[in-house]
């Protein structure tokens, strides 16, 4: 069972505990509220079969595994996939331990049948079992007590606790004590030491002894009971149950029974200590039989079985608690007994024994319920949840390549794990892993010299999208290096640089024509500096802050050097790098004018970059039928972001985490309220659903790129029906959504609105498929896609963007719209209608300038090989310049005109100056040839974001 959901066994019946009107309860579907107010808490357990109570809101689905006589006390195998118990079953006239296989259902007796047998457990490794017998002194069942006498628990002498194989043979002693009892034992799975209870020194204590029953140690000092003990995980902790009987006649009382081997405890509180016994703390007072109890994973808390708050003493229900005594919660709600709670080593289901559904009084049976680790939260208090731990600072802005997104990742799969997705990934896990270049440093080499001296390092940078290279020529002095044709100003005109080092000031000038954030998001980047001036026949790079300012103004102060980042795939050609002001002053003087030029100097560039495996994580829903429609549904967000800022930031400078709570934890988020809100109606989906957290997203796609590659072996050839991305659905303003895609199917418009009105949510449906998110490369690939997006704010990319901007409710409200059209998309057994659109301004490498455009779709994953330079096509739009000419899905564009396209730059900045109607051929490599191709630049059409 583990890493899996659970198969129903045969013969059995499985119980959806949140399904129907259970669901719309707990979840608030639209057109629920009469069925809400249809029936009381009781009268809907009675409805759901008995098996599950609407308060019991930690369960998931619930699984009867016996049924029939008394049934308790299993143990989980450490591989999650049996249960080990006692029962009381025909022909056996006392207890007796079984192992319970849980994908058949299929119950085998493994203690020898005679004598009365108790607590079963697997050793650690599962390769034996350990469990307390009375079979060999004798065969019989020992003595019951007089219940006349009250409610007495016999402890006879004649347990001895045993070891035996898996299937019950060759059973041997590990105690041999025959005048004490010897029972209750637990095993440590780190070392296979083993706790248990006995009367050996006079009064019922706890001991631990070594899996083969040497070094037997007691741990427990006081008076009265010390019994059902349990580890915790990492076997750090112990946890049992303890009656306290005061000194005088409670404490006397006590001891005449235990000498007739007998307990009464009426009282019993739950206890925890060290694992040797130290540090023992009481952690309820609760003044009831309290008993059975177990760790949760991570051993801050405790689960057990407590008759608090009963008028009758023999009801009981679980409860849970914190080691620390707080936290007090009720779990369970049935009638009768809920007793012996043990969570699968997972983590993601409980074992617990139960009267509920009891064929007549006094049984109990052996039940399995999917735990939710939501604690029954609301959606809003889940989503928000969510979103603080990824956009905490102990993230560290989730960087691509930091521990910080690796914690994230790691996460994500606990938490699809524990609420019960099946991994996806590669090797059965949940990750699927692709390569990204994480950092860029200065290597040994790097050098520029001035007139043959050597300039200190700290007085220069080399440009992150450098060429690698040396050269040696003359400068020449070229303003702002800017050619802007839009607003008539052209910094080379009249101008030669051939062969020569060209000197360009930083960022825009000054002046009304550069007022515009579009023009000083154009002509400023040093990116596009180079780029010019390589198609000038300039052979290097110098960048300097000496901005342009008039007559007898000071300069103002020099702006710190660049740092080093990483780029996309590529470089500008030729070596560039960023300079202090005094290096430009001492070849050309104070204040350079256009034109100046000066004396040699020499370029030396190494740069070394370093790659690393980053990881989306992946997790499916299976449909619920035997025969699932064509084509799996794809649900995604993206879980990294910027770090502590760097490139990507738009605040310049800052160097703090940005957390990105709402770019895109809140997505994130999403994600998993749409997993929490789908499991419950998986018998009826009849389409695979894939869960897709997203990695390198804010490199370029990079995660959903590479998803979209191999989606043929993640799919099994399944293919995608569609996709629906989450990204920043955390500002939810005027409760108005905007969802994204709607020209990438014709059916939108109709599937769309309806979930939105019952669900009282604004949607506004636009665009195309394409858009700056992991959308994108699906759409690409031939998928119908939604987007939804909540809208940019001031926050957007800043270290503002954090947990307290967030509208949690809204995020919520988003992920019950982005679930029910998913679970309406798994039932749908025809296609959806795809249609095509030219790609957007915004889409990265087909970037519009003056209208032209060439109709191209960058494959983002493609430009981390730095084997090959070009841009490799994702696809091409219909009528587009691109399809036009011939191009294809696969092919590298190498180069456009006169220009070599090394990266996604030079072909983002050969479309920008670019006129629709312009002819020019472009060349492309396609499997392993050359193929020139006449190109027509054409008009952009089509809706843009």
């Amino acid at each position: 069972m583990a890493g899996r959901r659970l198969e129903t066994p045969a013969g059995l019946r499985r119980y959806a505990a949140v399904g129907g009107l259970m669901l719309a309860i707990a979840w608030g579907y639209p057109g629920t509220a009469q069925a809400q107010d249809a029936a009381s808490p009781e009268e809907q357990f009675e409805a759901s079969g008995r098996l599950h109570d609407p308060r019991e809101v930690h369960f998931g689905e619930v699984w009867q595994f016996t049924s029939g006589g008394e049934n308790a006390e299993a143990s989980w195998s450490p591989d999650g996939k049996e249960l080990i118990f006692q029962s009381t079953r025909a022909p056996h006239p006392c207890d007796q331990i079984f192992r319970l296989t849980l994908a058949s259902g299929e119950a085998t007796l493994v203690s020898s049948g005679a004598g009365r047998s108790t607590r079963g457990y697997y050793a650690a490794g599962g390769e034996g079992i350990i469990y307390a017998s009375t079979h060999v002194a004798d065969s019989g069942c020992p003595a019951s007590p007089d219940e006349a006498q009250g409610d007495e628990w016999i402890v006879a002498p004649s347990f001895e606790i045993y070891r035996a194989n898996r299937d019950g043979s060759n059973a041997v002693a590990l105690t041999q004590d025959p005048e004490s009892y010897n029972a209750e034992s637990a095993v440590c799975p780190v070392d296979g030491s083993i706790l248990f209870t006995s009367d050996r020194d006079g009064d019922l204590e706890l001991y631990r002894m070594n899996a083969d029953g040497s070094d037997v140690r007691r741990i427990t000092e006081r008076p009265g009971y010390d019994g059902g003990a349990f580890f915790s995980q990492d076997c750090s902790r112990i946890v049992w149950r303890a009656s306290r009987p005061r000194e005088g006649r409670e404490l006397d009382t006590y001891r005449e029974l235990l000498d007739q081997h007998m307990v009464r405890p009426d009282t019993l509180e739950i206890m925890v200590a060290n694992a040797d016994g130290s540090e023992a703390r009481q952690i309820t007072y609760l003044d009831s039989g309290s008993f059975a109890p177990h760790f949760f994973p991570g051993g801050e808390r405790v689960i057990f079985s407590t008759n608090y708050g009963q008028q009758n003493p023999r009801e009981l229900d679980l409860w849970a608690v914190n080691v620390d005594g707080t936290g007090l919660k009720r779990i369970t709600y049935a009638p009768g007994f809920d007793g012996f709670p043990m969570f699968s080593p997972d983590g993601r289901h409980l074992a617990f024994a139960s009267s509920r559904n009891q064929g007549k009084p006094g049984e109990t049976d052996v039940y399995v319920a999917r735990w939710r680790w939501d604690e029954g939260k609301a959606p809003a208090e889940r989503f928000l949840d969510d979103v603080a731990w990824l956009a905490d600072d102990a993230r560290g802005g989730r960087g691509l390549g930091t521990p910080g997104l690796e914690a994230s990742a790691v996460w994500l799969a606990d938490r699809f794990s524990a609420l019960g997705l099946e991994p996806a990934g590669e090797e059965g896990g949940y990750r699927q892993g692709f390569r990204a270049t994480v950092s860029v440093e200065v290597a040994e080499g790097t050098e520029l010299l001035v007139g043959g001296e050597s300039i200190a390092p700290e007085d220069f940078i080399p440009a992150s999208f450098s060429g690698q290279s040396e050269v040696t020529a003359p400068v020449i002095f070229a303003g702002y290096g800017i050619s802007a044709i839009d607003l008539d100003y052209d910094d080379y005109e009249g101008l030669d640089v051939e062969g020569k080092v060209v000197v360009v000031r930083r960022f825009a000038p000054e002046t009304e024509a550069f007022e515009s954030s579009t023009a000083q998001a154009r002509y400023s980047g040093m990116r596009y500096k180079a780029f010019n001036a390589r198609e000038r026949g300039a052979v290097g790079v110098l960048i300097v802050d000496i901005p342009q300012v008039a007559d007898g103004l000071r300069l103002p102060e020099e702006a710190e050097l660049p740092r080093l980042r990483v780029v996309r795939r590529g470089d500008a050609g030729v070596p560039a790098m960023a300079v202090r002001r005094e290096v430009i002053q001492r070849l050309l003087g104070e204040r350079p004018e256009l034109g100046d030029e000066g004396d040699e100097v020499t370029l030396k560039v190494t740069l070394s970059k370093e790659q690393a495996t980053t990881y989306n994580v992946v997790a499916k829903i299976p449909a619920g039928t035997k025969e699932p429609l064509p084509g799996a549904l794809v649900i995604g967000a993206h879980y990294d972001h910027l770090g502590y800022g760097g490139s990507g930031s738009l605040a310049p400078g800052a160097n703090e985490p940005h957390n990105g709570a709402d770019d895109n934890a809140s997505g994130t988020a999403g994600l998993l309220e749409v997993s929490r809100l789908l499991l419950p109606q998986q018998e009826r989906l009849r389409r695979d659903i894939y869960l897709v957290a997203f990695s390198g997203e804010e490199r370029g796609l990079l995660g959903s790129t590479a998803f979209v590659e191999r989606s043929a072996e993640t799919l099994e050839d399944n293919g995608v029906y569609a996709m629906l991305n989450m990204d920043m659905i955390g500002h939810l303003r005027n409760n108005v959504v905007s969802v994204l895609g709607e020209g990438s199917a014709k059916e939108w418009e109709v599937l769309v609105p309806p979930i939105c009105e019952n669900l009282r949510l604004g949607c506004a449906l636009s665009g195309s498929g394409y858009g700056a998110s992991d959308h994108t490369p699906f759409y690409a690939a031939q998928v119908p896609v939604l987007h939804f997006f909540t809208g940019t704010h001031d926050h957007y990319h800043r270290p503002s963007d954090d947990v307290g901007r967030i509208n949690a409710a809204g995020g919520a409200r988003i992920s019950a719209a982005v679930a029910e059209l998913a679970s309406q998309l798994s039932r749908i057994d025809l296609p959806l209608t795809y249609r095509a659109a030219t790609p957007p301004e915004r889409g990265g490498g087909d970037t519009r300038s003056f209208g032209a455009s060439l109709g191209t779709v960058p494959d983002y994953a493609a430009l981390e090989d730095d084997s090959k330079s070009g841009v490799t096509l994702a696809g091409v739009t219909p009528g587009g310049a691109a399809e036009k000419a011939g191009m294809q899905r696969g092919d590298r564009l190498i180069r456009v005109g006169e220009t070599e396209i090394g990266d996604l730059y030079d072909m983002m900045f050969v479309l920008r100056r670019a006129q629709p109607g312009d002819q020019t051929t472009a060349v492309v490599v396609r499997d392993g040839e050359e193929l020139e191709l006449p190109i027509t630049f054409t008009v952009r059409s089509g809706t843009v974001r």
